[in-house]
C-alpha cells in the first residue's frame, strides 16, 4: 500500500515539473539552410504604401506577453520581438508580410478599428506545428 502512495505522489509531480516549460519559443530569423533541399518560388515583393506603413509601424503588445516593434520600409518591415534579433519580412500583399524562409507570416490592419495584427509562425521548421498569436497596437 505504501508503494502505491509513493507511486501516486511521483506521478503527480512529473506533470507539475513540466508546467513551467509551456512558454512559447520565439520565431527565428531566416537562417542558413540546413541539410535539406526545399525548392520554392521567390517571394514577389510589393511596395508598402506610405499610409499603410504609418498604420502598421509601431509597438505591439502580444497576447502572450511579448513586446513587438515594427519598423517599416518601402518593400519590407523589420520586426523585433523583446530582445531577439530583428527579422525582415517582405510585403507580399497589402498589410501581409512573410519571412524569406516562409516560417513567419504577419497580417496587419485587422479588426473593426484596423489596429489588430495576427502572427503565424513555425517554432521548429522540422515539425508541422504552427503557432498563431494576435495583438493590438500599443498606445503611442
Amino acid at each position: 500500500m505504501r508503494r502505491f502512495f509513493l507511486l501516486l505522489a511521483t506521478s503527480l509531480l512529473v506533470p507539475a515539473a513540466g508546467a513551467g516549460a509551456q512558454q512559447l519559443p520565439y520565431p527565428q530569423p531566416a537562417a542558413a539552410p540546413r541539410n535539406t533541399v526545399q525548392v520554392t518560388a521567390p517571394v514577389r515583393a510589393i511596395w508598402v504604401r506610405p499610409d499603410d506603413a504609418r498604420q502598421i509601424g509601431g509597438d505591439y503588445e502580444m497576447a502572450n506577453g511579448w513586446f513587438l516593434r515594427v519598423r517599416t520600409a518601402p518593400l519590407h518591415i523589420d520586426v523585433t520581438i523583446d530582445d531577439q534579433k530583428p527579422m525582415r519580412l517582405t510585403a507580399i500583399a497589402r498589410n501581409k508580410f512573410v519571412s524569406a524562409d516562409g516560417n513567419v507570416h504577419m497580417v496587419f490592419a485587422q479588426g473593426m478599428s484596423h489596429d489588430e495584427m495576427t502572427m503565424r509562425y513555425r517554432p521548429d521548421p522540422a515539425l508541422a506545428q504552427v503557432t498563431v498569436l494576435s495583438s493590438r497596437m500599443a498606445q503611442r
